[in-house]
């Protein structure tokens, strides 16, 4: 039997129906013979046994108890009219700056799909080549405009009376 058939019939084979005798045994012999496959079959049987019981173990009732018995014994004074205080001066990056280099960004990653070398690239490629550089593309553009909008949240929401 072939490595390829045999991970073929491991992976159809889910624990609830029954291979036939002639299955079970070309699967064992294969699997004494060639190291490769036996490994794939325990990572395998081990994925399995993760996902009937669960990735991580249930923590016991009591610790939660504990944990709820912490938080009703502390004393919150709601009634207290506590300005909040004002974090430390904050260091400045322009307005323009951020725009300027959120534009470059944007251009660069445009420009990226112009190139000769990206159209044979993904010619060769198909088009599996192009989820993980959209899903690439739109991690950059989010967390580019998450930190935009965190470091100017302030400004931003002053100049657009979000107050």
């Amino acid at each position: 039997m072939k490595c390829t058939t045999l991970v073929d019939k491991i992976y159809e084979f889910d624990g609830q129906e029954t291979l036939s005798l002639w299955n079970r045994l070309q699967i064992a012999v294969h699997i004494v013979l060639c190291p490769r496959c036996a490994e794939k079959t325990l990572r395998l049987e081990a994925v399995r046994d993760m996902l009937r019981t669960g990735f991580l173990p249930v923590p016991p009732a009591f610790i939660a108890d504990s944990i709820m018995d912490r938080i009703r014994s502390e004393v919150f004074d709601l009634s207290a009219d506590m300005p909040f205080e004002e974090e430390g001066p904050t260091p400045e990056v322009p307005f323009g700056g951020w725009v300027a280099t959120g534009l470059i960004i944007l251009f660069s990653q445009a420009a990226s799909f112009m190139g000769m070398d990206f159209i044979s690239f993904t010619a060769a490629q198909g088009s599996s080549f192009l989820l993980p550089l959209g899903i690439t593309i739109g991690v950059v553009v989010t967390v580019y405009g998450a930190i935009f909008i965190g470091s100017h949240l302030k400004e931003l929401s002053d100049r657009f009376r979000l107050r």
